[in-house]
Parts: C-alpha cells; sequence; structure tokens
C-alpha cells in the first residue's frame, strides 16, 4: 500500500510568518526585578467601577479596558512601603503584550519590564535603555511617543500600546491608589 505524503499543507507552512510567544517573566521574577529579592509582596486586586474607569480616561486620553487590575504591594524587610507592581496588558499590532510597571508611593515610575512578548516584531521594547525613559515619570509627564520617549523603528505599535499603557496605569493610580 503506497503512503499518502500531507504536502497540501507545506504551501501555506512555508508562506506563514514566524508566530513568536516568549514569556521573559513570571510573576514573582516580575516583582524581584522590579523590586529586588528581598522585598516582600502582598497581592490586591484593584477593582474600578465606571466612574473611576472615566476618571482614568479623562486623565491620560487612554481607556481602561479592566475593570480589575492585578497589582501587588511591594513592602522592604522592615515592612516599609516601596510601592506597587501592577501587572498590564496592551494589544501589539496583534497581540497582547503582557507588561508590569512599578510605581512608588509618590506616584512614580521606579521601572518596566516586559513579561510576555507575542508578536512576530517590535520585541525591541525590552530593551533596557528603551524601558529607563519611563523611570521618574509621573501622571504630570506628557509621555508623547517620539518626543518624551522615543520610537523604536520597527516597534512603532509596541512603542505606542506600551507608553499608553504606562499612562493609564499613572493615572489608574492616581484615582484609585493614591494615600
Amino acid at each position: 500500500m503506497k503512503q499518502i505524503i500531507p504536502i497540501l499543507g507545506l504551501p501555506v507552512l512555508c508562506s506563514s510568518p514566524i508566530a513568536y510567544a516568549v514569556q521573559y517573566l513570571n510573576e514573582e521574577q516580575v516583582q524581584v526585578a522590579l523590586f529586588g529579592q528581598h522585598a516582600s509582596f502582598t497581592p490586591t486586586l484593584i477593582k474600578l467601577n465606571e466612574s473611576q474607569r472615566d476618571k482614568i480616561e479623562a486623565i491620560c486620553d487612554v481607556r481602561q479596558r479592566w475593570k480589575t487590575q492585578k497589582a501587588w504591594q511591594a513592602f522592604s524587610p522592615d515592612k516599609a512601603f516601596l510601592g506597587w507592581v501592577i501587572i498590564d496588558k496592551v494589544i501589539g499590532k496583534h497581540e497582547f503584550i503582557t507588561y508590569a510597571t512599578a510605581i512608588s508611593p509618590k506616584g512614580e515610575v521606579l521601572g518596566i519590564e516586559i513579561m510576555d512578548y507575542r508578536e512576530t516584531y517590535g520585541g525591541e521594547v525590552r530593551q533596557t535603555d528603551w524601558r529607563n525613559h519611563f523611570v521618574g515619570t509621573n501622571k504630570n509627564s506628557p509621555l508623547e511617543l517620539a518626543e518624551d520617549i522615543p520610537n523604536i523603528s520597527g516597534a512603532t505599535l509596541s512603542c505606542r500600546n506600551v507608553t499608553n499603557g504606562v499612562k493609564r496605569l499613572l493615572a489608574l493610580y492616581e484615582v484609585a491608589l493614591k494615600p
């Protein structure tokens, strides 16, 4: 008996772009990356009502899509409050980019980390030099792409959407987390 070779799918397989889905950091790893290995973390689920979501959009001009937001309070070994770790997702070109932002008790960005990147192109947003442009920014920082935050050629959508995501998280801090 002759064996049938399934070659019909071969042209489709050869012409499809290679998709990447890489998890760089999980929740525990991103907490350590942002606050160090000696910090401890308390999980918090931030629940936002419609009024809070509207206020966030009014502050940053970016819509708050989620009604809940995963976050952790970070504490030093002597129990001093260090700030927040907030995990968020933004759309890249077609897929979600999962990232985390550390925000100080005063509402300033301490750092951002890309946790999952699923797009074929644009992964340059993981570069430390690019992510460091957010450090020290707050809700009053304009965070305009190509002005305050450099655009990366070939990663424009990822740069724009991560930038808008950070703007939204700074507004979320003002509306829901600020003491």
